[in-house]
């Protein structure tokens, strides 16, 4: 697996792997979860709305970088970081991993390379979050096989 920096050639392959990898949350366990009106409101236009942050994740002159994985010349997978400097502080915004290539550790050298970069750019602590729910499973055990430790958090929705 070859770990590199993000191009711009890269931009409608990731946005299309963030689409794919993050469909199955919002249509079969988001929606479902809260319900048409909730959902509307808050990720009706999740597509787009990943069409938009995706093209807005590499930008080095504000701190925030992108590295993609490649399996024999195609894309597996990305993480994308940034750093607070002032703060020490890293932060992985997403991480998307091709279906083809799950649990062959993608995810995991992805991490950690984000990881290195951060610590090079004097980052002492690192956040990531994910999902409580069934969907986000993998990525529970991941980041807890790379060390994080979860802060429990609840998030409440309703329709008025």
């Amino acid at each position: 697996m070859l770990i590199r920096t993000f191009t711009r050639h890269d931009l409608a392959r990731l946005t299309e792997l963030t689409v794919e990898t993050f469909r199955p949350f919002y249509e079969e366990s988001f929606r479902p979860l809260v319900g048409e009106v909730v959902f509307a409101n808050q990720h009706g236009n999740w597509r787009d709305d990943y069409r938009t942050q995706v093209a807005e994740l590499h930008d080095p002159d504000r701190h925030k970088y992108v590295a993609v994985a490649e399996v024999e010349g195609e894309v597996a997978g990305y993480v994308a970081w940034s750093v607070d400097q002032d703060r020490k502080n890293g932060t992985i915004s997403h991480l998307a991993v091709a279906a083809a290539h799950r649990r062959h550790h993608a995810g995991t050298a992805l991490c950690e390379h984000a990881f290195d970069a951060m610590r090079d750019l004097g980052a002492e602590v690192v956040e990531i979050g994910t999902g409580g729910d069934p969907f986000h499973a993998p990525a529970r055990a991941l980041y807890e096989g790379l060390g994080c430790v979860q802060l429990p958090v609840a998030v409440y929705y309703r329709q008025l």
